[in-house]
């Protein structure tokens, strides 16, 4: 849904303004304009300053992640989903998320 901009096989399920409000930044007075990500409603998207500093993704690709490591990704300019399913506790030390 969020990927096609509320569409599914050329059906419209969500309207384009719902997606756009769950996507849209929800925190903008936290962390400020220039920062790397924000948080939607559902995920964390990275902003064109995160993109910059590449390994991320693309402006828009968002994320997120669960406990022991579970994690998933979605970047709508690349068309490309990634899904990290593990079970490892200590998440602190590990980044293999990143390096995938």
């Amino acid at each position: 849904m969020y990927l096609n901009g509320g569409e599914l096989n050329g059906k419209r399920i969500l309207s384009r303004t719902t997606i756009q409000s769950m996507m849209g930044n929800q925190n903008n007075t936290i962390w400020g304009p220039d920062s790397d990500s924000y948080y939607a409603l559902a995920f964390r998207v990275l902003t064109k300053t995160g993109q910059d500093k590449g390994g991320l993704g693309s402006t828009g690709t968002f994320t997120w992640g669960g406990y022991f490591s579970t994690s998933y990704f979605a970047d709508p300019k690349e068309h490309t989903i990634g899904i990290l399913m593990k079970q490892t506790q200590d998440a602190n030390s590990d980044d293999t998320g990143m390096e995938i």
